[in-house]
Order: C-alpha cells, then sequence, then structure tokens
C-alpha cells in the first residue's frame, strides 16, 4: 500500500495543488524534497569562458535562474548594467521576473508564449543588429546554438550556472526506506539518487518519472520504472499519480 512519497521537488506554493487533493482522497503523505539545486558560477569561474558581457546588446534569458546568475555575476564583475540593454525571454512570467532587478521599459522587453526559443526568432530577426548573449545551464544541448545559427542571428552561448546535487543528511539516509514511491522530474534527479545512496537497492520502491529523458535515465540505471509520465491519457504528473493510485486502491 502507498502511504508515503518523496516528490524530488520544491513544496507546491499554492494550496490548491493537486498534491493536496490527492493526498486528502488517498490517505498518502507526500514529502517535497528536491534531489538538485541550481549554483551559479563565480565570477573567476565565468571569466575561463573568455566571454565579455559589456560587448552584448541584448541577452536571451530561457529561466529565472539565467537571470538571477546573470545579474548576480554582473554585480560581482562590477558591470553597470545598460539601460538600452534589450531582454528576450522565452515567457512572459520570465520576462516580468526581470523586474526583481531593473525597471524597464515594454520596448526593451519582448517575449513568446509557448516557452520554445523558436517564438522569439520573429522578435530577434527584427533586431538583427544586435549581439544576442544566450546564458545557460551546465547541461544543455546544442539546439538554441544551431536554430540561431541558421537564421544567422549573431550570438554566443555562455554557462552561468550548473546543476548540483542537494546532498541529503545523515537522518534523512537513514529514513530513505520510509517511502513508498520516488518522483522524479529530470535525469539530474536520479543522478543526485544515486550520488547520495550509491549502493541503493529498489526493492519495493516505486520510482515515477516525467518526461522521456528522466524515464531513459531510470532505465539505463538498471533500475524499475512503475509509473511514467506524461501520457496521452495524463500530460500531468498529478493526473498519472491519481490514475495509479484508484488502480492500486482497486487491486487492493
Amino acid at each position: 500500500m502507498i502511504k508515503k512519497i518523496l516528490v524530488s521537488q520544491p513544496q507546491p506554493t499554492s494550496d490548491k495543488s493537486p498534491y493536496y487533493s490527492i493526498a486528502e482522497r488517498f490517505d498518502v503523505e507526500f514529502v517535497f524534497r528536491p534531489f538538485i539545486k541550481v549554483e551559479g558560477l563565480s565570477a573567476k569561474e565565468f571569466r575561463q569562458q573568455r566571454i565579455d558581457i559589456t560587448s552584448y546588446s541584448a541577452i536571451v534569458f530561457t529561466s529565472r535562474h539565467a537571470i538571477d546568475n546573470f545579474f548576480k555575476l554582473a554585480k560581482e564583475m562590477r558591470y553597470a548594467v545598460p539601460e538600452t540593454l534589450k531582454y528576450f525571454c522565452v515567457t512572459e512570467t520570465i520576462a516580468l521576473y526581470i523586474q526583481k532587478y531593473v525597471q524597464y521599459r515594454k520596448r526593451k522587453v519582448f517575449y513568446g508564449e509557448s516557452g520554445k526559443i523558436e517564438d522569439l526568432l520573429p522578435s530577434m530577426q527584427k533586431h538583427k543588429n544586435e549581439k544576442y548573449l544566450v546564458p545557460l545551464s551546465d547541461v544543455h544541448n546544442d539546439d538554441i546554438k544551431a536554430l540561431l545559427d541558421s537564421k544567422n542571428i549573431v550570438h554566443d552561448e555562455c554557462v552561468m550556472f550548473r546543476t548540483v546535487s542537494n546532498d541529503f543528511t545523515q537522518e534523512e539516509r537513514d529514513n530513505f526506506g520510509e517511502y513508498d514511491m520516488l518522483v522524479f522530474f529530470s535525469p539530474s534527479g536520479i543522478e543526485a539518487l544515486l550520488k547520495n545512496f550509491p549502493n541503493f537497492e529498489q526493492g519495493r520502491q516505486l520510482i515515477a518519472t516525467f518526461g522521456p529523458a528522466t524515464a531513459k535515465a531510470v532505465k539505463d540505471e538498471g533500475l524499475r520504472l512503475d509509473l511514467e509520465a506524461p501520457t496521452e491519457k495524463y500530460p500531468s504528473m498529478t493526473g498519472a499519480l491519481q490514475h495509479y493510485l484508484i488502480m492500486h486502491d482497486d487491486e487492493e
């Protein structure tokens, strides 16, 4: 019987999160504990990439982490961010987050709707004379580079932050066997699991994943994958999880 589920993400900020209704309906306890955390590069580490951030007239932001670490590095490197700098963000939410650091006018901020870099291309091509900087995590592919290269957009990518294991305390290690199910959302979460528990034996513990890359990481490590989302019928992790619990109850 499933009674305690570990979700490798921060606790939801909204009281209306589906996790809470699932907990009440099925009498299960959710524990939210991120397995990974984002860590910014120091100015010394960043300079090793030989990127001069003062030479760019536009920045492409794909996440709030990118914004946080761009302004952190700018401060550390004593770079006064000019008011003329243009910001291109993959969503409006990310664009609005810039206000945490600067006051901006709408004409300098551009954003897409889908969260994909493709949405930004029309705006970027209208400003084809800009020199773009794209801050990224240490874990990324070359999709953005290939896309911008194909449109002849002058740009450079750089690493400004990295994903690292959010190490467990001894008490957390001792109590890890209490969880009936572990829920993961990225391959980095699986890496962190095995870093914290190098001799991990799955046993009766169920593993649920979101996204094909995470599912592949579980299988590549020889672990048993018990629940995979999204599916056509259940596009969210909570939807898939609720269906699994209903089926499990029927089996009981």
